[in-house]
Parts: C-alpha cells; structure tokens; sequence
C-alpha cells in the first residue's frame, strides 16, 4: 500500500477514535438526563395515583342561586296534589321517560286523590340535547331543568332543585316522592299505605339504612374522602332510588341545606339534613315494600311492592300492562 493512502487510512481511524472519544462523555451526559427525567416522571405519576382522585367539585346553588331553565305546567293552589313525584332523569334517558309517562307517571288521580309525575334534570353542554329535551319540555310539561350540568356526581343538585321547586311553587302538595327513572312505583299502593298511615308532618320514609359506613375505598362509585365526610357512620337515610316525605319536609331540607357539607351522595346529603333537623326516617309498612335492587316480576308481588329497581323501559310497559289487567282478589290467598 501506498505510503500517502497508509497515512490517510491512519488519520481517519484516528479521527474516528478521537471521535469516540468526545461523544462518549455527551452521550454519557445524554443518557444520565433521560434516567434523571425518567425518575422524575416516574415520581409525579407515583404521587398522582397516591392521591385521592381530583374532580372539580360540583357548583352547589345555594338558595336563590341558579335559573330554572323550565318548569311544569301544574297549578298546586287551585289543585293541590296528594302526592308529587319527582323523578331524577338525564338527557340520553328519553326512552325511560315516555315508558314511565305510558306507565305509573300517566297517573292523575289515585283513589280519588290527585298525583302528579314530574322529571328532574339539569343541563347539557350539547346543543341538540338542550333543543331536544326544550321541546320534550314543550310537549308534555312535566320537566324541571336548572342550569347546572347533567352529570351523576351532580345529584345531589338535582334532588335538592326538586326540594327548591316543592318549597317554592308546590308547598300545597301532601306528599312528595323522590325517585329514580329506573324504578318501578306502584302508585296506587302508595296512595293507599299513606291514607293509612296517616302522618302529614315530619314524616319521611323508604328503604331505611341505619348503619351505612362510608366506603373508603378510591375505586368506588361510592368513595367518599375523609376530607369530604370525616365521621365514620352515616346518620339514618333512605335509598335514593325512592323515598317520600310529607310537605314540610320539603321546605325543611331546603332551608337546612345550605348549613350541611356538600356531599355528591344525595341520599347521603338528604339525611345529613334530616339528622340535623331532627327528623328521624321511618317505616312505612311492617312488612318491606320498597326494594333498592330488582325483583322478579310476579302480579301477585308487584301489586303489594312500592318500588323495585333496574326495570328497563320495556319490562316496565310489560309489568304495568298485566298489573292492569290482574284482579287484586286473585292474589288474595297467596
């Protein structure tokens, strides 16, 4: 080989070994930055899932905050109801709502006692549900809507919109029902176990929890932080998915609401409210007749039940229309 090619062969090689030799300490360098990140990324998210789940907490509308978007067409002072329910209801749950207006909801008078059905709900950030559930509004007029987003952990809103709306423009009606969309209600058994229970005052009742605890756990529906309840027991509530007050309950929960710690439980919160006030929950019948789960469905037990959970809409038609053509005597002996 050549003494010139020799010697451009061994200064590329040195070149290429000096080379190596500067890029070494800045790849090193590179390398100890990405570790140094890597740990540092690795710290926040191991912080982030060590601290209880952050959700912006729901805007609580005190009295006198927040615009009725609609209200029903029911004039309590020239015809009081015997009983009101209010059902919480969401925008996607059309379907439900006309199941329950064909169903218990179409219900006007009961036992010569006027009932009226009512639905819940707030608003939507989407325009075609807003357009949509204003002209369902239109239609039937059996819809309360305030300004608060439509979410779960806002129930608590909704439930006390209810209260707000009893308090302001029915404090006529005798009783009131707080239900869900998913619910079975037999209306007429109702009627007939409030005429004989006969207490008008201070009277709130459903399926009774005396001795519920707090779940702690964060992957629960249900979690509730320390921060948000510290106490380790719930005070007595009813279930959510239904429950009946007398009148003065009504305003009573609405006036001592804005003294009570918001909690995204409303039937948590209502109870809150009613221990404050004093008001103890109380059976309605000796034997159970509201159930917060599903049953299956017989005449005979659907007609001596108030409520029972998870009925889809078309299970609901179903049920309602063989209650109707059942005679009440054939279960007499069961």
């Amino acid at each position: 080989m050549p003494v010139a090619a020799l010697s451009t062969r061994n200064e590329a090689e040195k070149s290429r070994e000096l080379g190596v030799a500067i890029s070494n300490p800045y790849m090193a360098f590179m390398k100890m930055r990405l570790v140094y990140a890597s740990i540092l990324i690795l710290g926040v998210l191991c912080l982030y899932f060590s601290m209880e789940p952050f959700e912006e907490p729901p805007r609580f509308l005190k009295k006198g905050q927040g615009k009725f978007l609609q209200l029903p067409d029911i004039d309590c002072k020239q015809k009081p109801p015997f009983l009101v329910l209010l059902v919480t209801s969401s925008h996607k749950q059309l379907a439900a709502r006309m199941a329950i207006r064909k169903t218990w909801g179409r219900e006007t008078e009961v036992r010569g006692r006027r009932v009226k059905t009512l639905f819940l709900l707030g608003a939507s950030d989407k325009t075609y549900e807003m357009n949509a559930i204003a002209q369902e509004g239109k239609q039937h007029r059996d819809i309360i809507q305030k300004d608060f987003k439509d979410v779960y952990f806002n129930l608590t809103l909704k439930t006390m919109m209810g209260m707000e709306w009893v308090h302001h423009f029915c404090p006529q009606a005798a009783f009131v029902m707080k239900t869900d969309s998913d619910m079975f209600v037999n209306v007429g058994y109702l009627t007939d176990l409030l005429l004989k229970k006969n207490k008008t005052s201070r009277f709130f009742t459903g399926y009774i929890k005396s001795n519920e605890l707090p779940i702690r756990q964060k992957s629960s529906k249900w979690f509730v932080s320390k921060s948000e309840y510290p106490q380790d027991k719930y005070p007595p509530f009813c279930s959510g998915t239904g429950y009946i007050f007398s009148r003065d309950v009504a305003s009573k929960v609405y006036n001592v609401s804005d003294s009570v710690p918001f909690l995204k439980l409303e039937d948590v919160f209502v109870g809150l409210c009613l221990a404050k006030l004093k008001i103890r929950p109380e059976e309605l019948h000796t034997k159970q007749t509201f159930f917060p789960d599903s049953l299956r469905f017989s005449v005979c037990l659907f007609q001596k039940i108030v409520t029972c959970h998870h009925v889809m809409p078309q299970d609901l038609l179903i049920y309602w229309q063989l209650l109707e053509n059942s005679q009440e005597q054939n279960c007499s002996s069961v």
